[in-house]
């Protein structure tokens, strides 16, 4: 009897370890039950954040290929008459800017302005200034300064071509040249001489929906009263040259020019014009 409730006590007791053991481990698996939850909360958070950042950007990038064709379109339609409505702020030297000559450096610098019609037409004008100097054939004399002008039409090919030939007509000054007698009475300074009349030119221009401008011209001018503009008569009453050249300032004389200049955008746009804009300032912002 004695030996069974020993029996009886020794399983209890066991009973009761075993107890313990489990509750010991169920204590230590709680937090990393918990733990390992937490975690997979967070992959999921991740996932899911990744899968609409991926979304989010195979829309964007679906919208932004649909834009680009539109863009595509209207630039092969009609954006590419890079020549509509333009308006153009010149700067430059030589015969449009506004003026070549004989003496000195040769050529003027001057500014401008020119505005491009929707049918390719071009108003344009100028104004420069000739510089004054020390004489570079006559050490001992000085070179009187000047202003020139020109006002023209000009008329443009190829509008789709960034490359642009153009035909130009225009009036005002287009040569100039110093007497040969220097002034004793102001400094031995050479007066200027100008003549005004037509100018003929040939332009190569570079000008596309960007704001840059350049422009190349070579041509011939008619200045029909460039020998009355050169000459003078004498003490003796006779007709003599005033310039270096003993036949005056010649009517006619080839001339050459460059300009560039700042292009503002497209005046008076249609409506594929301004969805492209629109387009351009959305993808800019963002």
């Amino acid at each position: 009897m004695l030996k069974k409730v020993y029996i009886l006590f020794f399983a209890l007791a066991v009973a009761g370890f075993a107890q313990d053991d489990n509750d010991s481990y169920e204590d230590e698996a709680a937090p990393n039950t918990a733990a390992y939850t937490a975690a997979n909360d967070d992959d999921e958070e991740a996932q899911s954040s990744a899968r609409s950042s991926r979304a989010a950007d195979r829309a964007k990038r679906a919208e932004f290929e649909k834009d680009q064709k539109l863009d595509e379109f209207a630039n092969n339609i009609r954006r590419r008459d890079w020549l509509k409505d333009r308006l153009i702020f010149e700067l430059g030297a030589g015969s449009r800017q506004p003026v070549m000559g004989e003496t000195g450096i040769g050529m003027g610098f001057g500014f401008g302005a020119e505005y491009i019609t929707r049918w390719h037409l071009g108003l344009y004008g100028a104004f420069g200034f000739i510089p004054s100097g020390d004489d570079p054939d006559f050490s001992d004399y000085k070179l009187e300064g000047g202003t020139g002008w020109k006002v023209g039409l000009n008329y443009y090919l190829f509008p789709k071509n960034p490359l642009h030939l153009g035909l130009s007509v225009s009036y005002g000054t287009v040569y100039y040249d110093h007497d040969i007698t220097a002034n004793e009475d102001n400094d031995f300074t050479r007066e200027l001489l100008m003549t005004t009349g037509f100018q003929f030119d040939v332009l190569i221009t570079y000008l596309t929906n960007e704001w840059y401008y350049l422009q190349f011209a070579i041509g011939m001018y008619y200045a029909p009263n460039a020998y009355d503009d050169s000459h003078k008569k004498d003490v003796t009453g006779k007709t003599i040259s005033r310039v270096i050249d003993s036949d005056g300032i010649s009517k006619f004389g080839l001339v050459f020019g460059i300009t560039i200049g700042f292009a503002l955008p497209e005046f008076f746009p249609d409506a594929t014009e301004i969805r492209r804009r629109e387009r351009e300032k959305k993808y800019q912002d963002d």
